[in-house]
C-alpha cells in the first residue's frame, strides 16, 4: 500500500504531555527553515523535482525514533520523528511544498529506483550497493548497528558464534542493512526477514525469534517501551550513520538536500528534531502503514504501545 500526505499537519503531533515542548521546538526550527527557505529558493528555483512546486519524500513509518505514528489523546495518528521533521526543513529550505509517500521499507528503494519520488528518508545507510538506485546525501545522523534479544536469553546469544547456528532464528528486515549483515556474520543462522522492524519485535517478544539485527537508536527507542529487549553487542559495519536517497543524477537537489542539512545542524534544528522525536517515541505511538481511511487498522492494535 502507498498513502501520500501532504505535510501540513505533521510535525507537532503529540500527547497532551508533550504538547509545550514539541511546539516550541518545532516553531523556532520551522521558523528557522522558512528565513532559510526564502533565502536559498531563489538558488534552487531551477532544482527539478517530480512534481512541480513539491518535494516527494518516501518513508516507511516503522522505524521510532526516525519516522512512526505518534497517537495523540483521541486516538488520532499523525506522522512522527526526526526524519519527518528534517523533510519538512529541507522543504521550507528549498521553498517547496512537502509530500510524503509512505511505504514499506523495500517501498522506499523501490520508489527511488523508479524516480517516483525525490528522496527517500528511512534512516537509510549509504551502503555501496545501493548506489546503483539511488545517490547518498551527508549523514546526518551518526548511530550504529546492534544484536538484539531478550534479557532471559542475554547470556545466550550474545556473540556471533553463539548466534551463527541453524538451530537459532535470528530476524532483520526486508531489504536493509541489518539483513546484510545477518547474513555476513551469522550465514548458519536461520535467518528470517520481515518487512517491519514492529514484526521483528513481536516475534522477539513471543519467543518466535532468538536474537535480530536492529539499528542501535532504534533498538534503544524499543526498549523504552519493552524493558525485556536487551542490546546484547555492537554489531561492526564501516559506515556508522544515516544519509538522505536522493533520486539519481539531480546535482541540483542532492546539492539543495546537503545544504539544508548543514543549516539543520549549525542553527541547532537536528539537534531539536532529535530530542523531540525521541520523546514522542516513548509515549503512544503506532509503526506501520495505516488503512485506506487514514486509520489504524483493528488487526495492528498490537503495535500501538505506550
Amino acid at each position: 500500500m502507498k498513502r501520500k500526505i501532504v505535510a501540513l499537519m505533521l510535525i507537532g503531533c503529540m500527547t497532551a504531555s508533550m504538547t509545550a515542548f514539541a511546539e516550541e521546538s518545532t516553531e523556532g526550527a520551522t521558523e528557522g527553515a522558512t528565513e532559510a527557505g526564502t533565502e536559498a529558493a531563489a538558488d534552487f528555483s531551477d532544482v527539478e523535482t517530480v512534481a512541480e512546486g513539491k518535494l516527494t519524500v518516501a518513508t516507511s513509518p516503522d522505524f521510532a525514533p526516525y519516522e512512526f505514528y505518534a497517537i495523540d489523546e483521541d486516538g488520532t495518528p499523525s506522522l512522527a520523528g526526526f526524519d519527518i521533521a528534517l523533510a519538512q526543513y529541507i522543504a521550507d529550505y528549498m521553498g517547496l511544498e512537502l509530500e510524503v509517500v509512505t511505504v514499506d521499507f523495500d517501498g522506499v528503494l523501490t520508489e527511488l529506483q523508479t524516480k517516483s519520488v525525490d528522496l527517500g528518508m528511512a534512516g537509510l545507510s549509504p551502503d555501496p550497493a545501493r548506489e546503483a538506485i539511488m545517490d547518498f546525501s551527508d549523514i546526518y545522523y551518526e548511530g550504529g548497528q546492534s544484536l538484539v534479544t531478550v534479557k532471559d536469553n542475554a547470556d545466550k546469544y550474545n556473540s556471533f558464534d553463539a548466534v551463527n547456528n541453524s538451530d537459532v532464528s535470528v530476524g532483520a528486515q526486508t531489504g536493509s542493512i541489518q539483513l546484510d549483515l545477518a547474513n555476513e556474520n551469522t550465514p548458519d543462522a536461520d535467518i528470517i526477514s520481515l518487512p517491519k522492524v514492529t514484526d521483528i519485535i513481536a516475534e522477539l517478544l513471543a519467543g518466535k525469534l532468538d536474537a535480530a539485527y536492529i539499528e542501535t537508536a532504534v533498538a534503544e527507542s524499543y526498549q523504552k517501551n519493552y524493558p525485556d529487549l536487551e542490546i546484547v553487542m555492537d554489531v561492526p559495519y564501516d559506515v556508522k550513520g544515516s544519509s538522505i536517497g536522493v533520486c539519481k543524477d539531480n546535482e541540483g537537489l542532492m546539492k539543495a538536500v546537503n545544504a539544508a542539512i548543514a543549516a539543520a545542524k549549525e542553527d541547532g534544528s537536528l539537534e531539536d528534531f532529535i530530542a523531540e522525536a525521541n520523546a514522542l517515541a516513548a509515549g503512544e505511538k503506532y509503526e506501520g502503514l495505516l488503512d485506506d481511511n487514514g486509520e489504524v487498522a483493528e488487526a495492528s492494535t498490537e503495535a500501538v504501545t505506550e
